[in-house]
């Protein structure tokens, strides 16, 4: 078959749904009954029966090019390509006589290495999120673009098991030969933007840039922060601080030149927001936003963030310029700290700690967390997971090939690394507590600005980590973690526990 980037708008359209303002989305979206505006003006849509992620649906088609270097398994399933041939014409058939949805832009914010992309959506809210999510280019680029990777995203497209190979009916495939991105049978719209995530992870290594799964803000005095995580363990709230500018809250890459984002907005997970802990995301909650899965008052429209009934991974996308102090254009210098985000669901993780640069290494191909509820299908409480670069599941090249690169990145720029436990503490998941946010920001806050290591450090008893004896504004019994469980018994097996999950999981790199 013959692909291209340009041929596929809706066969009998003119310009008309090519790159439409924000204001007639909005518009369409709301005549269509795809959703309803909240108090705040944001747009509030639900998006059916997948509140998240479809990591098991996901594909790469197994082509010559590119098959020496994926890394085959349980994240990077092949699909034949007569297969995905097979998808595309059910593709082309579909959107044939529908109203279709184009957005032209950008994915990364450095102008030499961005990655020109069209979107092209069959609900019109999912093209907003689309526009408010990626780069949106001037007029002038507007004149000058050439999509280089297309996304089509049709849920109402589903796929049958039996003739097209897939596992359910949702379908997200990634053709790197063809430059093409077949999302069908499901309305979440954050498969969309992780989609172009996994084509750049796959993309920018070979031009000597590191993609990575974290959030960035930028001090006074220039000094970057990286924050690696995993959804919902912090990235997106603990990067948007008010004292220091946000260059973006999940994806970036790390060039000769240092770091930007790859994307033009933040989507930020909603569940038990409020204006005191997290200003920043609450104020950008506005007209242009879109809410998904928020449930609101029938009578006000008011947002009612603490309800979880529809799912625990309720968001909020929005422009990256609703953050009064973003950088605009997202791109810095080279990074002097990086923090790694865990959630810890045993609870037994010191809430920081400082790594050598071989414990840095280690905790990043380990990518320790815990899933938490609602971020995937079937996920409905923290479940321990180890995610290699804390994205495996974007990760379409073997784990080993990020790590090194960022191993050279540390020694290069001299960066420091800490790990932070932004999970449980004095017990495990429904037992213990959650970590205090204002304790976690103050120890983030000393590990950005230096203060941190005015402390002395001891080793952590189990997994010999540097843990400080105090930082001003946290309580010092919980800086080591055994100290804040009330049974210093169970602390040390769930201890134990850990540690063996860790040297099991890690043996599969010593293999390789």
């Amino acid at each position: 078959m013959v692909y291209s980037t340009t041929d596929l708008k809706r066969p009998d359209a003119g310009d008309e749904s090519r790159n439409l303002p924000v204001e007639q989305l909005i518009r369409i979206a709301l005549e269509r009954g795809e959703g309803m505006l909240s108090s705040t003006g944001a747009l509030a849509v639900r998006t059916g029966q997948y509140t998240g992620r479809s990591p098991k649906d996901k594909y790469i088609v197994d082509e010559p090019s590119i098959a020496p270097h994926i890394d085959w398994g349980a994240v990077n399933r092949p699909m034949e390509p007569e297969r995905f041939d097979r998808l595309y014409r059910k593709a082309l058939d579909y959107m044939r006589d529908r109203e279709l949805f184009i957005f032209d832009g950008y994915a990364g914010a450095d102008e030499r290495h961005r990655l020109p992309i069209r979107v092209i959506n069959e609900f019109a809210w999912h093209n907003l999120f689309a526009r408010q999510l990626f780069i949106r280019p001037t007029e002038e680029e507007l004149g000058t673009h050439r999509p280089e990777f297309l996304v089509i995203d049709l849920p109402g497209l589903k796929a049958d098991p039996r003739t097209d190979g897939t596992r359910s009916e949702t379908f997200i495939c990634i053709s790197f030969e063809r430059k093409i991105v077949l999302i069908g049978g499901t309305e979440y719209a954050g498969e969309i933007k992780k989609s172009v995530f996994s084509v750049l992870n796959y993309l920018y290594p070979f031009r000597g840039v590191l993609p990575m799964h974290c959030s960035a803000n930028v001090g006074a005095d220039g000094g970057v922060a990286l924050f690696f995580g995993l959804s919902g363990t912090g990235k997106t709230t603990l990067s948007a601080d008010p004292e220091r500018r946000l260059i973006g809250d999940d994806e970036h890459g790390w060039s000769d030149d240092g770091v930007f984002n790859f994307e033009g907005g933040c989507y930020a997970k909603c569940a038990n927001l409020s204006a005191e802990k997290e200003p920043q995301i609450w104020n950008a909650i506005r007209h242009g936003a879109v809410l998904e899965n928020v449930v609101l008052d029938p009578a006000t429209g008011a947002a009612d963030y603490n309800d979880t009934s529809l799912t625990e991974n309720t968001r909020a996308a929005y422009p990256v310029d609703m953050i009064p102090n973003a950088v605009i254009p997202g791109k810095a210098g080279h990074p002097k700290v990086i923090l790694f985000l865990t959630a810890d669901a045993f609870g037994v993780l010191p809430p920081i700690a400082r790594l050598t640069k071989e414990q840095a290494m280690y905790h990043f191909l380990s990518g320790y967390t815990s899933k938490l509820a609602g971020t995937e299908r079937g996920v409905t409480e923290p479940e321990a997971t180890f995610s290699a670069c804390f994205g495996s599941p974007f990760l379409p090249l073997r784990p080993k090939v990020y790590a090194n690169m960022l191993g050279e990145k540390i020694d290069r720029h001299n960066v420091r690394v800490y790990l932070v436990n932004t999970g449980w503490t004095g017990g495990p998941y429904g037992v213990g507590k959650r970590m205090n946010l204002a304790w976690t920001r103050r120890m983030v806050s000393a590990a950005v600005d230096g203060t941190i290591e005015k402390a002395n450090f001891t080793p952590d008893p189990a997994f010999g980590l540097l843990c400080p004896d105090r930082i001003e504004g946290v309580p010092g019994e919980i800086l080591q973690p055994r100290n804040a469980w009330s049974d210093k018994a169970a602390y040390d097996a769930a201890a134990r526990e850990l540690v063996e999950r860790f040297a099991q999981n890690f043996r599969k790199f010593i293999a390789r």
